[in-house]
């Protein structure tokens, strides 16, 4: 099980000067029987020019809060960045042109702005794998230390749940929209920062309303 007493630990260890990643580490975390509807997570997605973050770049990121078990679509985010080498073929995919990143903020400015509205926060991905190898890299590469956060992975709990019914999951099965499917929610287009953000989240408060309630699921089991 993932282990809450550890990661503050690490974090605790980490010199840090910069003040962005700093807040962000000495922020406290919750505990790992803290419940649901008693936490407060930050929904991410990220839109890149590559699946290879030592390649790749990322063009765009949004996130939403879920704040006692409720999405607070008011506070949510959406903001582009600037890339280097643009944004190449991955435009067929999200449909980020470069000539709408002209006016788009440095990853510098995203990157403490995101520290800012995290901390404290339980980070949430669909394939957090994936999103979180390039929020690592560009951490090392602003701060000096990578991203130490409680990460819940909707993917992940998706299929820890299938897998008590079935031993193999047929390929696809795990996809955002086929999760978002078994829950009767609606399908939204994909490849955009914001609204995966937010259908991810959707996702999250549905897993957890079907695990047991809001009451009835903790940190914990979102981590284990």
């Amino acid at each position: 099980m993932f282990d809450m007493w550890w990661l503050a630990l690490k974090r605790r260890r980490l010199n840090v000067d910069l003040p962005a990643m700093r807040s962000f580490l000495e922020a406290p975390l919750p505990t790992g029987n803290t419940h649901f509807d008693q936490l407060e997570f930050l929904v991410v997605d990220l839109e890149t020019t590559s699946l290879d973050a030592d390649n790749g770049e990322v063009v765009s990121i949004g996130w939403v809060p879920v704040k006692s078990g409720s999405i607070q679509l008011a506070d949510a985010e959406h903001h582009f960045s600037k890339v280097d080498a643009g944004v190449g073929q991955s435009a067929v995919i999200h449909h980020i042109r470069d000539s709408e990143l002209h006016d788009a903020a440095s990853v510098t400015a995203i990157m403490n702005r995101f520290l800012a509205v995290a901390a404290g926060k339980v980070l949430v991905f669909h394939h957090a794998e994936l999103d979180m190898a390039f929020l690592n890299r560009l951490s090392k590469k602003l701060y000096s230390v990578p991203l130490l956060a409680p990460i819940v992975d909707t993917l992940q709990l998706e299929r820890r749940r299938l897998l008590r019914k079935e031993s193999a999951l047929a390929p696809g099965v795990l996809r955002l929209h086929r999760c978002r499917q078994r829950y009767n929610l609606p399908d939204y287009p994909g490849h955009d920062a914001l609204t995966d953000a937010i259908a991810t989240a959707e996702l999250l408060v549905a897993w957890a309303v079907f695990s047991g309630g809001k009451r009835g699921v903790s940190l914990a089991d979102c981590l284990a």
